[in-house]
């Protein structure tokens, strides 16, 4: 058996027909991060029947004078195989080695333990401690648990399980959730289907906290569409329809007010419970006219409306995979974004896709995590949270990788110029 470089067909072919797929082992996805200034390498093992036994898309990194490369989300193997496994990792060490290739690194969905909405264990992976065991006898080097988002992909994700009828799915939310839900589709906020020409408004939305720029959303966007695997959708504030349903809530409120005063007028026992009642009546009325005058500006200024929030989405087999999704913060407020996920949870249920992944959240377990609003606005969505285990790396040109690493201070001080 042996290391071969792949055509993208025949990667494509084997990758369509693996059970334990990832977006990022894609033909798509390497077309996309070769625009992204890394080298593309589709490899697989063969056999001497000229079988292809696993297969890895490969980004090769180039800094300086030296090579590092990248398999995301890892290998296309069955990692509980220990034979193939070795047998590959010493193919693969020497194919990459002879690159001058220093090392490279992987983040396999090899699951640990899955967690419900209430951070409570569900079920945990019996052969994780066998397959850990096999990667450091294979001398993988295990980088640690990292919490947070360290890692080259995350180590925790919130998936939801949408094969189920979609009135179920809205039941599991978080009850709050429903009620911000259905606020945002009273107050206007309405769900459209973009396309290439809208991503700007993902890239406005996310700017400041992805590295990515609008040419690699565009990327993404044009290299999916070739199988018709990615969608893009907005949420957009209907400024005349929010300014109609201020308007009856204003009147609504208006005469409970009218009413409550006129229990008391008429009734010589003001007990505390109705001035309690005329109080908060009287706060509720108040923030009424605050929303109204709101409305009236925004209609004003935003005749055509407001994009709030905004998503990208993969369609891999029976999965529908968050790619990124943002949303304006001056408009937190209105649950766009909270809207614009249930719409979609919902449509995809209908299609008969499985899984929903949500994307990167962080450990929860642990205290003062300042990523702990990201994960339970996640879990709220009745998602799982799936915890991997982490980065490995596996040395393939020993004098090279020891050069890269000692090199490492330089290369971060050159960076800066």
């Amino acid at each position: 058996m042996q290391i071969k470089k792949l055509t993208a067909e025949e990667f494509k072919k084997f990758a369509n027909q693996y059970n334990d797929y990832s977006i990022y082992q894609t033909v798509e996805y390497g077309m996309v991060m070769s625009n992204q200034k890394f080298e593309i390498l589709y490899v697989g093992l063969i056999d001497e029947n000229n079988n292809i036994l696993a297969a890895s898309l490969i980004l090769v990194e180039k800094t300086f004078a030296f090579k590092y490369a990248y398999a995301p989300r890892g290998f296309l193997i069955d990692y509980n195989n220990y034979t193939l496994l070795k047998t590959f990792t010493h193919e693969i060490k020497k194919f990459l080695g002879r690159l001058d290739i220093t090392g490279i690194k992987i983040c396999p969905p090899i699951i640990r333990n899955v967690y419900n909405f209430n951070y409570k264990m569900n079920e945990n992976n019996y052969y994780y401690d066998s397959i850990y065991d096999n990667l450091k006898d294979c001398g993988y080097y295990h980088l640690g648990y990292n919490n947070y988002f360290e890692s080259l992909k995350p180590r925790f994700e919130a998936i939801i399980d949408i094969n189920i009828p979609y009135y179920l799915l809205f039941k599991n939310i978080d009850k709050s959730y429903r009620t911000k839900i259905r606020n945002a589709e009273r107050n206007g906020i309405k769900i459209y289907k973009g396309n290439e020409e809208n991503l700007e408004y993902l890239y406005l939305q996310t700017k400041k906290k992805y590295p990515r720029d609008l040419k690699y959303f565009k990327d993404c966007y044009t290299f999916f569409s070739e199988r018709k695997m990615i969608d893009f959708y907005y949420a957009k504030l209907d400024t005349a329809q929010f300014l109609k349903a201020t308007q009856e809530e204003y009147e609504k409120q208006e005469e409970d007010s009218a009413i409550i005063n006129k229990q008391i007028l008429t009734n010589s026992n003001k007990n505390n419970k109705l001035i309690n009642k005329k109080i908060q009546a009287d706060l509720k009325l108040e923030q009424c006219k605050k929303n109204l005058v709101l409305a009236t500006n925004l209609l004003r200024d935003y005749p055509d409306g407001i994009v709030m929030a905004s998503i990208l989405v993969i369609k891999y087999r029976d999965t529908i995979h968050v790619l990124m999704d943002g949303y304006d913060p001056q408009y937190k407020n209105f649950n766009a974004k909270h809207l614009l996920i249930w719409k979609l949870m919902e449509k995809y249920s209908k299609l008969g896709y499985k899984k929903f992944n949500l994307g990167g959240i962080t450990n929860f377990n642990i205290e003062n995590n300042k990523y702990q609003g990201l994960n339970q606005f996640k879990l709220n969505f009745g998602a799982k949270a799936y915890e991997y285990i982490g980065d490995l790396e596996l040395i393939t040109n020993n004098t090279l990788y020891f050069m890269y690493r000692n090199s490492a201070p330089i290369r971060n001080i050159l960076k800066k110029y």
